[in-house]
């Protein structure tokens, strides 16, 4: 079952247990296809769980169309008069590009003005855990966890930037292995040039 939120573009879907075992096991069997078509013995020893494997770990990097990261940040909203820039950088994830589905992967900076209400610091990371873990491209990425921090917090303002390293560059195509994609942002107070520059200078700092 998906239940769509049109009003802000997050979508979630929740499956039962029963709904969830067949998922893996279409998926199992699309990839022992594929192992198949590629050329493989899938009967091989070290081949013969490889499809169930990999649709378990799919759905783990995937798990984000089932999560909702709104609730996650309103499950620690706390009223407070605090008007200062809060910060939260250097937060790891691990996305799949929707183009070639492979690996994109860095760090994200968060920064949002706090506007009667504030979030439990732990929730930022869990949103940005929350929407890589879908097919991404980084833009989209980038956009989508400052539109949630903005529509759920309503802060004065927000602010992210995405520092990624692509392995559909790195692994195949142009391959460039020491690339770094920078992807940024931002809402309200943010669109003030030295406001930007002041949040830049944080995250860059040791």
């Amino acid at each position: 079952m998906s239940i769509l939120d049109t009003s802000k573009g997050y979508h979630t879907q929740k499956v039962s247990d029963e709904v969830e075992q067949k998922v893996i096991s279409d998926l199992a069997e699309h990839y022992r296809s594929t192992i198949n078509i590629l050329g493989e013995d899938i009967e091989r020893e070290g081949l013969i769980k490889t499809p169930q494997r990999v649709a378990k770990a799919m759905r783990f990097l995937t798990q984000g169309y089932r999560q909702d990261p709104a609730a996650v940040l309103r499950s620690a909203m706390f009223r407070e008069d605090y008007q200062q820039m809060v910060i939260v950088k250097d937060i790891d994830f691990y996305s799949m590009c929707e183009h070639h589905m492979l690996p994109f992967f860095g760090k994200a900076h968060i920064a949002y003005i706090p506007n009667k209400y504030i979030t439990g610091l732990s929730k930022l990371p869990r949103v940005v855990d929350i929407f890589a873990r879908r097919l991404q491209v980084q833009e989209r990425l980038t956009t989508e966890i400052k539109d949630c921090i903005q529509d759920t917090l309503n802060p004065m303002g927000v602010m992210v930037v995405i520092e990624a390293q692509h392995m559909c560059m790195q692994m195949r195509g142009v391959q460039k292995q020491n690339s770094i994609t920078t992807t940024s942002d931002f809402t309200g107070v943010f669109q003030d040039q030295r406001t930007r520059e002041e949040f830049m200078s944080l995250i860059r700092s040791k």
